[in-house]
């Protein structure tokens, strides 16, 4: 038995399963209360802020149970996150994102007034001053760090021309510039890898050397924001560091179990789903979830982590999903045997995008099982 179909086993099957809808997100509450505090502990151990990425759970009920156990704040990607977060209570938030369009700015400013502390991301010059314009014109000083790009090539500005930038803004009336933050995941290099100790370090290494730069020009840097589910712990390390933004952690999913960060035993979320033919096949089966159930973002077969199919299914450990249409997910199967009417637990290669493609999830403890409601789900602008 291979080490996903071995750690699958430890899994119990709860009766309550068998009376709910299908297909469906369940989350295993013990399991996620644990991971809540695992990270608690990491960040502690190396004296830095914890401020957990919410787009992977949406739910202001969990993004509390994790200020519970330590975190200082929260992180999330879009002004419509913060003002459902607000909603249910937070109020110390990163969006961790550069707001240009004018509306968002505007609503920021109005969801920050609600809030003990609100910080905003930015990456260019433009940005900039299209906060500053705002916040002056609302009479609200809003705080601002400075996306910087190590390698994802994706927001952020290069190193190289970070001081230049960095001056601009904090010229700028109505801004506090007081951090720098990057996003960089598992490369090395530049390159995805597997050695997410080595991208950790380096990661947090470099974030540290530039806002000793930022420091030497005169810019006052204060936090220096790094850190995802695989290399948070690692970059935490890293003195001068002051803050991790892991996101998958609370639940993990098989890429971070890929990674080796955990097992699929701390996998706290799975998709139910059954089998409803054993068409087109004696090899194969159906069950009622596709691409509206599964997320598709990481890839059967891409490098580093090679995973095989589109999740792992506990009850047919050998089994592969490996094609997704919209309604059926079609599996592949070798020894195990499974049936139309048959219940499937499978822990998706991404839990994150899964996780915004429904609209509620089961809460699955003590207790037995309840359905919630994800209240940011679907809030992309």
């Amino acid at each position: 038995m291979n080490r996903e179909a071995s750690a699958a086993s430890k899994h119990a099957w709860h009766p309550d399963l068998a009376r709910i809808e299908t297909p469906a997100v369940v989350i295993d509450t013990t399991v996620m209360t644990s991971n809540i505090r695992a990270m608690a502990q990491v960040a502690s151990r190396s004296g830095v802020a914890l401020r957990p990425h919410a787009k992977t759970h949406k739910m202001p009920d969990i993004a509390k149970q994790q200020l519970e156990a330590g975190a200082a704040g929260i992180t999330v990607a879009k002004v419509s996150e913060a003002e459902v977060m607000a909603d249910g209570g937070i109020d110390d938030m990163f969006i961790a994102y550069p707001l240009i369009a004018p509306s968002k700015i505007e609503r920021a400013i109005a969801v920050g007034r609600r809030m003990k502390r609100l910080i905003v991301g930015v990456d260019s010059l433009t940005g900039a001053r299209l906060l500053s314009a705002s916040a002056v014109q609302h009479g609200f000083e809003l705080e601002v760090r400075l996306e910087i790009d190590s390698g994802m090539k994706r927001t952020g500005i290069l190193p190289a021309e970070a001081i230049m930038l960095a001056r601009e803004i904090a010229q700028l009336d109505g801004l506090r510039l007081t951090g720098i933050y990057t996003f960089r995941g598992a490369l090395l290099d530049g390159k995805p890898t597997l050695d997410i100790e080595a991208a950790g370090l380096q990661e947090g290494s470099l974030m540290v050397s530039l806002a000793e730069d930022l420091r030497e020009a005169g810019i006052p840097i204060q936090d220096v924001s790094v850190g995802s589910s695989p290399t948070g712990a690692y970059a935490a390390t890293v003195p001068g560091v002051t803050e991790i933004r892991p996101g998958t952690y609370v639940y993990q999913d098989r890429m971070t179990a890929g990674y080796g960060i955990c097992t699929l035993d701390d996998c706290a979320a799975y998709v139910v789903a059954t089998v409803v033919s054993s068409r087109p096949d004696e090899g194969h089966a159906v069950i009622d979830g596709g691409s509206k159930t599964f997320a598709t973002d990481v890839q059967p077969g891409t490098f580093p982590l090679q995973l095989q199919g589109f999740g792992h299914a506990l009850e047919a450990p050998d089994a592969v999903l490996e094609r997704l249409s919209e309604e059926h997910g079609i599996l592949r199967l070798s020894s195990s045997i499974v049936k139309p009417g048959d219940r499937l637990r499978i822990i998706p290669n991404h839990i994150c995008s899964t996780i915004n493609l429904h609209n509620s999830v089961y809460l699955l403890g003590e207790n037995g099982i309840s359905r919630k409601i994800i209240p940011a789900r679907g809030m992309l602008e």
